[in-house]
């Protein structure tokens, strides 16, 4: 597969088409099955600590890549303008360096935002 196309949403559907990205703003996902042929649902959220998705009128750009490591076929891919770009397989000790990383990430971005969750709580408190 060299290409996706991209449909938006309202729910996920019950079954995937080959070759199709199904992106869901109300629910900040998009899903498709693994470009690899395998018949794998790979699930994207799309968050700050996610997948950011671009949307360029005629395509979609999903950011970073997507590794799919619990599958078997451990497949590896970036999806940009809607072209699909293989990559190199990830090692072992590749892929739980990077799991860490994003957990430090999401774990960050978390407390930031209790913070700032936190700060308005208190200013809006003083301002009545």
């Amino acid at each position: 597969m060299k290409t996706v196309q991209h449909k938006f949403v309202d729910l996920i559907p019950d079954t995937l088409e080959e070759g199709v990205l199904y992106i869901c703003i109300p629910y900040c996902t998009a899903i498709h099955k693994c470009v690899c042929g395998c018949g794998n649902e790979v699930v994207t959220p799309i968050s700050p600590t996610g997948w950011t998705l671009s949307f360029y009128g005629d395509s979609v750009s999903l950011s970073p890549s997507i590794g799919n490591w619990s599958f078997k076929c451990r497949s590896h891919y970036f999806i940009t303008k809607n072209k699909i770009c293989h990559a190199y397989s990830w090692d072992d000790w590749k892929i739980i360096l990077n799991r860490k990383q994003e957990e430090k990430e999401k774990q960050k971005f978390d407390k930031k935002r209790r913070k700032q969750r936190k700060q308005n709580v208190g200013g809006d408190a003083l301002d009545s």
